[in-house]
This record gives C-alpha cells, sequence and structure tokens, in this order.
C-alpha cells in the first residue's frame, strides 16, 4: 500500500500529532480511503500502521465499512454466507472532493464520496477531525456524518453469518499489540468485544489510547475489539442485523480519543475518571 504525501497535518501546541493522507496508490482490492498516518503521541510514539502483513488492507484511522449495500468500503475479501471469506470485485472508494484545514492545525472538514463499482455514488460524507492539548496528553475527534445518495443497507461479516466480526466503523489500526485493554464492566478482550461500555482503554508499549463515544447512552454503538498481535477497535454500526439507510437518511458517527505516553513503571491509570473529564470536555 503506498498513500499519497500528506494533504494535511493536525497539530497541537506546534507538535505534528497526525498526518492526513488521501487514497493515492492504495490498490483497489483495499478500497481506497483517506486515513490518518502516521499518528503519534505527543512524545513521538506511533499508535497507527498501514499495510500490515496480517490485513494489507488496514490503514491507519478511517472510516471502513465492509458492506456498504453489497460494496466494500474495508477492503479485502468479502464474508459470503455459507462460503466464507472470499475475493470479489465489488471494492468501492472513498475520494475527498473538498478540504478545509484551520490555520493553526488544530481542525480538518473534509466532503468525502463513496463510489461503488459500477459508478454509484452511495454515500457522500462530511467528516470533522480535531487535535487538542487534554489531560497530559491530546485529543483526537472525529465525527463524520454519512448521507445515503441510493436506498441501501449496512451489514457486516457477523451479519452475512460469521459469529462475532461485526466490525467495521470509525477504525483505528495500532501497531502493537495490546498490554492491557478495559472496559466500565470489566478487563480482557472478552469483556471488550461488544461491550456497549461508554469508553474503551487500549495500553500498549509507552502508550494508552482511552476511547469513548460522544452524545449519551443512546448513541453508543457496540466496540469490536482485537488485541493481538496487534490492536484494533471501532464501534460497530452493524452488529446483528442490517442497519438500513433510506436516500437522504443520514447516520452520525463519532469518537473522541485521549493519546497519551505512558512511560514504563507509571501508576495505573484511573480510566473510569479520565473518561468522566473526557468526555464532559468540549
Amino acid at each position: 500500500m503506498v498513500l499519497t504525501a500528506p494533504a494535511a497535518v493536525l497539530r497541537v501546541g506546534g507538535t505534528a500529532v497526525a498526518h492526513l493522507r488521501g487514497p493515492g496508490a492504495m490498490a483497489p482490492e483495499h478500497s481506497p480511503r483517506p486515513v490518518l498516518h502516521p499518528v503519534t503521541t505527543l512524545r513521538g510514539v506511533a499508535v497507527t500502521e498501514v499495510a500490515p502483513q496480517d490485513h494489507a488492507h488496514h490503514a491507519g484511522i478511517g472510516l471502513a465499512l465492509p458492506d456498504v449495500g453489497g460494496t466494500t468500503y474495508w477492503g479485502g475479501r468479502t464474508y459470503v454466507r455459507d462460503v466464507g471469506p472470499t475475493m470479489l470485485a465489488n471494492h468501492g472508494r472513498q475520494d475527498v472532493v473538498a478540504l478545509r484545514a484551520d490555520p493553526d492545525g488544530g481542525s480538518l472538514r473534509l466532503e468525502v464520496v463513496w463510489t461503488a463499482p459500477d459508478g454509484t455514488v452511495q454515500v457522500r460524507e462530511v467528516r470533522t477531525l480535531g487535535a487538542r492539548a487534554a489531560l497530559g496528553g491530546w485529543v483526537l475527534d472525529h465525527a463524520s456524518v454519512l448521507e445515503a445518495q441510493v436506498p441501501l443497507t449496512l451489514g457486516s461479516p457477523a451479519t452475512n453469518g460469521r459469529a462475532g466480526a461485526f466490525y467495521g466503523g470509525l477504525l483505528w489500526r495500532t501497531p502493537f499489540a495490546a498490554t492491557g485493554v478495559a472496559v466500565a464492566d470489566g478487563a480482557g478482550e472478552a469483556a471488550a468485544h461488544g461491550s456497549t461500555s461508554p469508553w474503551l482503554l487500549v495500553e500498549g508499549p509507552g502508550v494508552a489510547l482511552l476511547s469513548l463515544q460522544p452524545g449519551g447512552p443512546d448513541a453508543v454503538l457496540p466496540w469490536f475489539v482485537r488485541t493481538g498481535p496487534h490492536a484494533y477497535f471501532c464501534p460497530a454500526p452493524a452488529v446483528a442485523r442490517r442497519r438500513p439507510l433510506a436516500a437522504g437518511e443520514a447516520l452520525a458517527l463519532r469518537t473522541r480519543t485521549l493519546v497519551l505516553d505512558r512511560p514504563a513503571g507509571g501508576a495505573p491509570l484511573d480510566a473510569a475518571g479520565l473518561a468522566e473529564a473526557l468526555g464532559t470536555d468540549a
């Protein structure tokens, strides 16, 4: 996978923390899309990865959905009921048609067009990204409003018959195996995966990511979580059944994630307390 040169950079206090890259030369079977990469802590520890050996179509932080009316914007193989993962000619692409960057590097606004292989525009999206210092680290606010241009349904491998594989959404792909993961009601991948906890903590070597879904309990989607050999996670909009969208109907997806440096030997994080502060920090 090859990404274009950075189209814009998010900065916190003059420090570059996230680079927006367009689809560039991403292979068609990777479902080309805009992503943030590299993304780092304030001290420069990487928290994103692209084209890992296990999933070459994974890329940084972006919006990846595996089944939008039969089109994959996740990349790779599609799970076909009663057949299994199958490479199909169903890969869409997301193109940035407008980009506005704040002069100080604190925010970006993208207009993104989602196009199916046959040229049908399925979705128009407005994506806003913001970066700011907070709670000893920095916060990435990621909000997308997707407006269906034609009637469609959103699915996942789980809705197509693969139990537990309900991935898709605002995806974070990290370069490390998680050294710890927790949600409000427990610790470990088994507790986190499928949880509707308002927050998710993922820790790795030298770093901690505390992600929450703003908007109150009704806005919380189940977390899809994998902790190794490389951690990745997202709130998932299509878990047990397909999600219909009428033409003109909009779906809002949002995360707020605290990115912290975690030197070895530090005291355990008060994830619940940080999440409460993060949730009320405008």
